[in-house]
C-alpha cells in the first residue's frame, strides 16, 4: 500500500440549522435590550420593513397552533405576488423608480452639503464646549497614579521606572511582580527600583503597590501613624492566626486580653484590603423586566413587556412595486425575498413573545405561594415540567428564560431562579433548594456568636422542621452563602 496524500469523495448526511431558524432562536434567546438592537439592525438591512409607532397589528398575528410552528416557525410562501395583475392597467414603474432615484440623490446632496464644516457662532461654540466639558469619565487607578507622579520631584529616569511599576499594578492596587524581576527584565539596579516603588507606595490610595495583603495593611497603618498599635503588631507578626481567627493564640502571643484583641481586630476590619476598589469600572448590571406579574382581585395577571420592542409591518410602497407589470424579474425577486424575510421576522417576534408569556404564566401558576409569601415558599420545579405543559421542547424553555427577568410582588428575579431542584420533606412534599438555603441563612443569623452552630446542629434543626438533609449538603449551602465554619465564626 502506497503511503501519501490522496483526495477522495465521501457522501455524508448532517443536520444543519437553516439561517432563518438560527435567526428565530437568536430572537428567542435575546433579552429585551438586545432584541431591540437586533430588530433595529434588521430594519436597516431590509428596506421593505418599517416601524409603526404605537401600532402592533402586524406584530400580533394569530399564532399557529401546531407545536412545530410554535417552536420553530417556517417562512410562509407568499404567492400573492407571483403573477402579474394583468386585469388592471400597469403603472409606470420606470417613472416611479426614477422618482425614487431622484429623491435619493437629493438627500445625498443635502447631507453632503450639510457635512461641510461651517464656522459656528461664538455662542454655539461655547455651548458645544460646555457640553463636552460636562461629559464625565471614570479615572482608572493607573491614570490616578500617573497624575501623582507629575507632582513629585522624581528624575526623568525615575519617572520611567515609576511608569514601569504602575504598569505592573493590577486593578485592585497590588504589584503583580517582584522588584528583582522588574530589575532583571529591564536592566535596572534593584536598589533604584525599590526606591521608586517606595515613593509609589506613598501615593493615594493608601496601601497601593503592596505585594500581598499583609504589606497592604501595614502600609495603611504606617500612613496613619499607628506603628505602635496592637493592630500593627497583629498584622506584622500574627497574620496567619488572624486569617484563621485564632484569637486566644493572638491573645497569648501579644499578652493582651481577648477583649482587647477583638477590639484591635475590629479596627483592622475597617482597613481597605483592595486599595484600587474605588477605581474599578462601574459593573452595575441594569436589567429590564421581560414579564410583569401583578395581583388583581386575588389573581395574578401576567403580561409581557412590549414597550421596548419595535412594532413592524411591510411597507405598502414595495407591495405596490410588486403589483406593477413593467418592473424586471430581478427587481421582483429581490423585493419578494425581502418581503418574505420581513414576514418571517414579524412572525418570529410574535412567537417569541407568546412563548415567553406561556412559560411565565405556567411559572406563576406553580409558584403562587412564592408570589404571596416569598422565597421560603418556593416550590421545586424543572424546565421539563414547564415544557410538557406549554408544549415546547425543554431546550426552548431554556432559551426563552435565559437572561430574562420577571417583576413579581416579591421583587425582580431572573426567570431561571424559579427552576430549582427539591428535597423531600417528612410529609412527602417537596421543598426547593432555594427555600432550604434561605432557612439555613436564617438559622445562622439567629445563632449565638459566642456559641456558633455546627453543621450537624443545623441538620438536626432542619429535621425538626421535617426536612431531611445531609451534613455535607448543609456545608455546601453554607459555603454558597458565604458563611464561615463555626470555628471561624466564634466570638470570644
Amino acid at each position: 500500500m502506497v503511503q501519501g496524500l490522496q483526495l477522495s469523495q465521501r457522501l455524508t448526511q448532517s443536520l444543519v440549522l437553516a439561517p432563518q431558524l438560527q435567526q428565530s432562536l437568536a430572537l428567542l434567546q435575546a433579552p429585551t435590550l438586545e432584541l431591540k438592537a437586533l430588530v433595529e439592525h434588521e430594519l436597516e438591512q431590509n428596506p421593505v420593513l418599517e416601524e409603526v409607532p404605537g401600532a402592533d397589528t402586524e406584530f400580533r398575528e394569530k399564532p399557529d397552533t401546531e407545536q412545530e410552528e410554535r417552536e420553530h416557525p417556517e417562512p410562509e410562501e407568499d404567492t400573492s405576488f407571483e403573477t402579474e395583475k394583468t386585469s388592471e392597467p400597469p403603472d409606470d414603474f420606470q417613472a416611479e423608480f426614477d422618482k425614487l432615484v431622484q429623491l435619493d440623490q437629493e438627500w445625498r446632496d443635502h447631507f453632503s452639503q450639510t457635512n461641510i464644516p461651517l464656522r459656528a457662532s461664538e455662542e454655539e461654540e461655547e455651548k458645544r464646549q460646555f457640553m463636552f466639558d460636562s461629559l464625565t469619565a471614570g479615572t482608572s487607578l493607573a491614570e490616578f497614579l500617573m497624575e501623582q507622579i507629575r507632582e513629585t520631584d522624581l528624575t526623568p529616569h525615575q519617572r520611567a521606572i515609576a511608569e514601569l511599576i504602575i504598569g505592573n499594578i493590577d486593578d485592585y492596587g497590588y504589584l503583580n511582580t517582584t522588584v528583582e524581576e522588574l530589575a532583571t527584565g529591564n536592566n535596572l539596579a534593584p536598589e533604584e527600583v525599590a526606591t521608586v516603588l517606595k515613593a509609589i507606595q506613598s501615593f493615594d490610595p493608601p496601601g497601593v503597590g503592596a505585594s500581598n495583603l499583609r504589606d497592604c495593611l501595614i502600609l495603611q497603618l504606617e500612613r496613619a501613624g499607628r506603628q505602635d498599635s496592637l493592630e500593627y503588631r497583629i498584622v506584622r507578626d500574627y497574620m496567619e492566626a488572624l486569617g484563621k481567627r485564632r484569637i486566644p493564640e493572638i491573645s497569648r502571643g501579644t499578652n493582651y486580653s481577648v477583649d482587647e484583641v477583638q477590639q484591635a481586630l475590629a479596627r483592622i476590619a475597617r482597613l481597605e484590603p483592595r486599595p484600587g476598589r474605588a477605581f474599578l469600572p462601574d459593573n452595575d448590571h441594569y436589567v429590564l423586566p421581560e414579564v410583569f406579574v401583578q395581583k388583581s382581585a386575588g389573581e395574578f395577571a401576567v403580561t409581557t413587556n412590549d414597550e421596548h420592542i419595535p412594532h413592524l409591518r411591510i411597507s405598502n410602497l414595495y407591495k405596490d412595486l410588486m403589483a406593477q407589470g413593467e418592473n424586471s424579474s430581478e427587481v421582483k425577486n429581490y423585493i419578494r425575498e425581502k418581503i418574505r424575510a420581513g414576514k418571517f421576522l414579524i412572525k418570529s417576534l410574535h412567537q417569541r413573545q407568546q412563548t415567553i408569556l406561556n412559560i411565565a404564566r405556567e411559572i406563576v401558576a406553580r409558584q403562587r405561594d412564592f408570589m404571596d409569601k416569598g422565597v421560603a415558599h418556593l416550590r421545586p420545579m424543572t424546565m421539563a415540567q414547564i415544557a410538557a405543559v406549554v408544549g415546547v421542547h425543554e431546550t426552548t424553555v431554556s432559551r426563552a428564560v435565559s437572561g430574562k427577568y420577571m417583576q413579581t410582588p416579591q421583587g425582580v428575579f431572573e426567570m431561571k431562579f424559579f427552576f430549582t431542584a427539591g428535597l423531600q420533606t417528612a410529609s412527602g412534599d417537596g421543598v426547593s433548594n432555594a427555600s432550604v438555603k434561605d432557612m439555613i441563612a436564617d438559622i445562622f443569623k439567629a445563632e449565638n456568636p459566642t456559641r456558633p452552630l455546627s453543621d450537624q446542629e443545623v441538620v438536626r434543626m432542619l429535621r425538626e422542621k421535617g426536612i431531611n438533609i445531609a451534613r455535607r449538603t448543609v456545608a455546601k449551602y453554607r459555603d454558597e452563602l458565604g458563611i464561615l465554619p463555626s470555628n471561624l465564626r466564634k466570638v470570644y
